[in-house]
């Protein structure tokens, strides 16, 4: 076993609660992004609301999503390099979801830029059905690493 690996394997449990942790920052973030949307679409186009719904959506993406997804990912790779997770079904999966989380984070911020331009694409509805998304992927993600139905 090299150096890193035996250190890693001691450091385990610690990378684990750091992942989780920040796991739960992302997602909280991926919850409140797309509410703050619903509130802003309905602001005035460059009224000092929708600049102000602008400034707290800029602080979201950029204080608490962009650093909690890096992190998530980078601890997440390092516990399946711990765990050899790469050959098993959940591990693929649930490495799809967050791919797909990320992917939506994306849109998040495509959009945002959207909103600060004062263009308003979609309905208020579509917003509230975009913002239960995170969650849908989170319980998912959930019974794929606890119970690893495959």
């Amino acid at each position: 076993m090299s150096d890193i690996t035996e250190l890693l394997g001691v450091a385990y449990p610690w990378i684990k609660a750091a992942h989780v942790t920040f796991v739960i920052f992302w997602i909280a973030g991926l919850f409140i992004l797309p509410r703050f949307y619903v509130y802003h679409h309905e602001t005035t186009p460059g009224s000092a609301e929708d600049r102000a719904w602008i400034e707290r959506e800029d602080r979201v993406r950029t204080i608490i999503l962009a650093p909690a997804m890096i992190v998530v990912w980078v601890l997440g790779l390092t516990l399946a390099y711990v765990t050899d997770a790469w050959m098993q079904g959940w591990f693929h999966a649930k490495l799809l979801m967050v791919v797909g989380l990320s992917a939506y984070q994306g849109w998040l911020a495509a959009y945002g830029k959207r909103l600060a331009s004062g263009k308003r694409p979609l309905d208020n509805k579509t917003l509230r059905i975009m913002n239960e998304l995170p969650g849908v992927a989170t319980a998912i993600i959930v019974v794929l690493v606890i119970v690893k139905p495959f």
